[in-house]
């Protein structure tokens, strides 16, 4: 059993929430909190001993699990949208290659570029970041990257909810990542990249 094994919670309209561990699943259960759970058994976990029956209890936890009542920030999640922008999440929609050279580097080499540089008005928002090799970055430095001579390879785009959500996954299984899928937008660049059978880097 891989404890490390993440569980896609969702609401009870199926929208994806966030990944939790087995423990704050069992949580959830315990508490009577789960209207309904999709995909694999991903764990077994036993608890104590019933002084009158003799039994173990188990609980079993599922890969995705539909947790009651509504989401908090639900109203965050429609169309307006915007995901809090993080290094790891956008190392990550980017597939940690650098979007000028084109070579693929560890996170500890990579920087996050603003392409309309914060010197000349840029902001810093999903669509107007890319990542960048440390190298890569320091060359352009406060200039655009026509300014640089440099070629983009990549439009950055910002993530809907739901792929947000996929690029927080460390290792998303196939039941998930169906789950997921389902909400992603039909011309979405991480749909086709995940159907393509990609897998995200930890």
């Amino acid at each position: 059993m891989n404890l490390q094994l993440q569980v896609l919670r969702t609401d009870v309209s199926g929208m994806p929430l966030e990944w939790i561990g087995y423990q704050e699943a069992v949580r959830h259960i315990s508490l009577d909190q789960v209207s309904y759970s999709l995909g694999r058994k991903l764990f077994t976990i036993h608890g104590g001993i019933n002084a009158l029956s003799g039994r173990q209890s188990t609980i079993d936890v599922n890969a995705i699990i539909a947790t009651t009542g509504q989401h908090p920030h639900k109203h965050l999640f429609e169309d307006g949208y915007v995901p809090p922008l993080s290094n790891k999440a956008l190392f990550r929609r980017d597939q940690s290659l650098c979007l000028y050279c084109g070579d693929k580097f560890p996170n500890y080499l990579l920087s996050r570029d603003h392409v309309s540089p914060i010197t000349q008005g840029g902001q810093d928002t999903w669509q107007n970041v890319v990542t960048a090799c440390k190298r890569c970055n320091n060359y352009k430095a406060g200039r655009t990257p026509e300014q640089a001579g440099m070629e983009l390879l990549a439009i950055p785009f910002t993530p809907t909810h739901a792929e947000y959500i996929y690029l927080q996954g460390r290792r998303i299984l196939a039941d998930q990542m169906e789950f997921l899928l389902a909400h992603f937008p039909r011309t979405s660049v991480l749909r086709k990249r995940a159907e393509a059978g990609e897998a995200l880097l930890d």
